[in-house]
């Protein structure tokens, strides 16, 4: 069983960490420690919490913990999470706001699937919530997904965007953040020619490598230097014995992780070291800022192998998409045979993952589209995280976007509704 034995032996050093930071913390937090005057106890033990946590937390799925949102009648409104489709690699969720009428904006965002959970999103989820009705696709975990369910590469991929766009309808306003820019765009002219009933009102590309040679990152750089066959030796893996895909191709989390702290290994060192110290002056708290961005930045996710060779054999080796050459189940799919979705796409100047010029290059791939259905914005001090969830998304970018939207909404639309006060189903007394 090729590289299984890496991949359990990767499990083993998370699971060694794990346990020696909740020794450390138990046997440091003894009441006879603290007849000792040393400081060194205090900081082992604030070391061994701050360690069990972040080890803790690589194996662990994050809850979205949105449980309410305000309405404009006043009220803080029930939000339950609901799958619409469920499928082995991914289902379809909607996030329903209880007792609220629709609001005229129906939107699907499209969770990059790049290593980490689509509760990424979660702050982007939360702005748009009030506003819109939001479903989201959540990408599952490789490692848990058994063999004999088959393969999953980025035509999949792209037969799931479709699958969901037609679940939802063509009042749909689809979002794709990063990595599924592509893929979105692709899902959408597969439609336009197989199903035009099916299509999205609009999409909307965010910080996405449309055409990766547009402008070079680290990311695009690493794409050219090393062969298909490099990846495939070095960082693909078998998933171990301890998961229900046990012996499926995977790139792991753990290694992703890896590669990603070590992009910004000094930053991400004093942060930590300047956590454990607030701990051990009793300063940090559970959800304090450091903890609810580690939290969600260490949980980590495998990738199917296909899926991430794919990816970068055709979407940024051969720039599939870029060339509008890109084939589904041996047909290509034409992005100009979209004619009617408006596209609009979204950069940060700023932006060291999908730097700008990479994401707006769809725009010239749409030979078929008005060019009143087409735009584009530039958020110059962004970064790649600040335009969909940081300040920039707050302040500039999601006003856009809801504009857009509701300006290719149509006459039967209403442009930023008010919800109508619904009577909510009486709820029992339970205790907490």
């Amino acid at each position: 069983m090729r590289y299984m034995l890496t991949y359990d032996l990767m499990e083993s050093m998370r699971v060694t960490n794990q346990w020696m930071g909740a020794s450390a913390r138990a046997m440091c937090s003894y009441p006879a420690f603290g007849l000792v005057a040393n400081p060194l106890i205090q900081m082992t033990a604030a070391w061994g919490e701050v360690t069990e946590r972040s080890f803790a937390r690589m194996v662990a799925k994050p809850d979205w913990h949105i449980d309410s949102v305000p309405g404009d009648d006043g009220r803080d409104h029930v939000v339950t999470v609901e799958t619409v489709v469920e499928r082995p690699f991914g289902d379809l969720i909607r996030f329903d706001v209880q007792g609220r009428a629709p609001t005229g904006r129906k939107v699907l965002l499209v969770a990059p699937m790049s290593g980490h959970y689509a509760t990424l999103l979660r702050k982007t989820v939360l702005s748009l919530l009030p506003d819109a009705d939001v479903y989201i696709t959540d990408w599952h975990n490789a490692r848990d997904i058994p063999v004999s369910v088959g393969k999953f590469d980025i035509e999949d991929y792209t037969h799931y965007l479709v699958d969901f766009m037609r679940e939802m309808g063509p009042d749909t306003n689809v979002i794709a953040v990063c990595q599924p820019a592509p893929l979105a765009l692709a899902a959408t002219a597969y439609l336009a020619e197989e199903d035009p009933s099916a299509q999205p009102r609009t999409l909307t590309l965010i910080g996405g490598p449309i055409d990766p040679d547009a402008a070079a990152t680290d990311v695009t750089d690493f794409g050219r230097r090393v062969t298909m066959g490099q990846l495939e030796k070095f960082v693909i893996q078998r998933v171990g014995f301890k998961y229900e895909g046990a012996g499926r191709m995977v790139y792991p989390g753990l290694q992703q992780l890896s590669s990603f702290m070590a992009m910004n290994g000094e930053k991400h060192a004093k942060a930590f070291s300047d956590q454990i110290v607030r701990v051990s002056k009793g300063e940090a708290s559970d959800h304090d800022k450091h903890n609810t961005f580690y939290d969600e930045y260490l949980a980590v996710m495998d990738m199917t192998a296909e899926f991430y060779l794919s990816t970068v054999e055709r979407i940024f080796k051969k720039r599939e998409i870029a060339k509008n050459i890109f084939v589904v189940d041996g047909k290509q799919v034409d992005i100009g045979k979209i004619t009617t979705v408006a596209v609009k796409t979204v950069e940060g100047g700023k932006d060291d993952i999908s730097a700008p010029g990479q994401c707006v290059a769809a725009l010239d791939l749409l030979t078929g589209l008005p060019e009143d259905k087409k735009a584009s914005y530039l958020e110059p001090d962004a970064g790649h995280y600040g335009i969909f969830a940081g300040k920039s998304w707050r302040d500039n970018i999601r006003p856009l976007v809801l504009d857009f939207i509701d300006t290719n909404a149509g006459k039967t639309a209403k442009r930023r509704p008010k919800p109508k006060l619904v009577q909510e189903p009486p709820v029992d007394n339970v205790a907490v």
